[in-house]
């Protein structure tokens, strides 16, 4: 009996893990099946143009080449915001913030993680973009910083919601010996305890760089949606993201148009995935320490 009850539990587990790659398989599937006709008309090499004009009485352009600069501009922008705000937060929250401190801080900080993107949006739409346009004397302040100001706005709490556990997981004895040694507090913040929860910290950086580049709605509403192959952060950008949220609604089916978005989406699949993987080997590189 007893037997017979692991090996259903383990039927189950394993049920429950296939699952999981079965429908990512099925959405390779998915992808492929809506965009390899493309290939054949009107080729695989109208997809690196340098412009993105999907409809047009004389030419019709499908290359993505904007589109993967935009979303890699406003992704790294936002990366460079979160990381310094979203650890040094968490740093503070963990390690110096009195208890009465912590108690309001924290529960803040993941409110702010649940409000809606496009409400963060608003905000960005209304407040953020017209103060960008008058700090930095600019035609419009629909640009590649405002995006990324915004989308590492909406990453920091997560950021500083996973580094300040990895934080609070090293072991107390860390601190101790540090501070019996003879460090002071910042020391042995800097030197013994950060290092020791760079796993941790790394994990919540690349959670929050997942966030940024799957974002759509935000970005939708402020990079100003210019489709141009640019690496100005001042300049209107348009990300793969926002284009398949703006483009997809209002495609034929099945024509060209709507099949370069499919390969859109496979590039923002791959791109995914390599961050994945990066995340991955660079844990295992600090797990090895």
């Amino acid at each position: 009996m007893h037997s017979w009850r692991d090996k259903a539990i383990y039927t189950v587990l394993v049920g429950a893990a296939s699952t999981s790659v079965l429908i990512v398989l099925l959405i390779f599937v998915f992808l492929g099946k809506e965009a390899l006709p493309f290939i054949n008309d009107p080729g695989i090499s109208d997809l690196f143009h340098l412009r993105w004009i999907p409809v047009s009485f004389n030419a019709e352009l499908f290359g993505l080449l904007p589109l993967i600069t935009g979303s890699v501009l406003v992704t790294l922008l936002a990366t460079v915001l979160m990381i310094p705000f979203g650890v040094l937060g968490a740093i503070y929250i963990a390690e110096i913030a009195t208890q009465g401190e912590r108690s309001f801080l924290k529960p803040f900080i993941e409110i702010l993680a649940g409000i809606p993107s496009v409400v963060i949006g608003f905000f960005g739409l209304v407040v953020l973009s017209p103060l960008i346009k008058d700090l930095f004397d600019l035609p419009t302040g629909l640009t590649a910083i405002t995006g990324a100001v915004l989308l590492a706005l909406m990453a920091i709490p997560t950021v500083i919601t996973v580094s300040e556990d990895a934080i609070q997981s090293v072991p107390r004895s860390y601190r101790e010996a540090s501070l019996a040694l003879g460090a002071n507090r910042l020391q042995t913040i800097f030197r013994i305890i950060v290092p020791a929860a760079l796993p941790g910290i790394t994990a919540a950086i690349m959670l929050g760089m997942g966030r940024v580049i799957g974002e759509t709605m935000a970005v939708l509403m402020v990079t100003g949606n210019a489709a141009k192959l640019t690496l100005n952060p001042f300049s209107s950008v348009r990300t793969m993201t926002a284009t398949i949220a703006a483009e997809m609604g209002e495609v034929a089916f099945g024509s060209h148009h709507y099949q370069a978005l499919f390969w859109v989406g496979i590039v923002l699949l791959i791109m995914t995935f390599g961050l994945n993987v990066i995340a991955q080997k660079v844990l295992r590189k600090y797990q090895m320490r």
